[in-house]
């Protein structure tokens, strides 16, 4: 909508208008991406809610980078009481990219530098 036709009321401090922002295809597979793990009905379930044809959003899915794996599991504890309680532990796998080749250079010019000091 643009401003002159969004929908206003008179108040005692003037006229105020409503801000209309429509859901873009990217919210609607974010909100499918965290409703299922399953690629067709994330498409499925996105182009239900934007009212854009499966291929479109499939052809969106396609650009995204994929979803990261979250490990988790649910442990139960015993309190002092004896009641129980779930405890939900989650490992997200780390975005470090492994440099071994960088590692061992790096550490070899801290061993020359302290070689110098002698």
């Amino acid at each position: 909508m643009n401003r002159n036709t969004a929908p206003a009321w008179n108040t005692k401090y003037g006229s105020r208008r409503v801000r209309h922002d429509p859901p873009t295809l990217a919210e609607a597979i974010a909100a499918a991406r965290d409703l299922t793990d399953e690629l067709d009905q994330q498409a499925d379930f996105a182009a239900s809610l934007m009212g854009v044809p499966r291929e479109q959003v499939l052809a969106e899915l396609a650009k995204m980078a994929p979803q990261p794996k979250v490990v988790s599991s649910v442990t139960f504890t015993t309190t002092r009481t004896g009641m129980q309680r779930a405890v939900i532990v989650e490992r997200k796998p780390s975005r470090r990219i492994p440099t071994a080749g960088v590692a061992s250079a790096s550490g070899a010019a801290v061993v020359r530098k302290l070689n110098s000091f002698r």
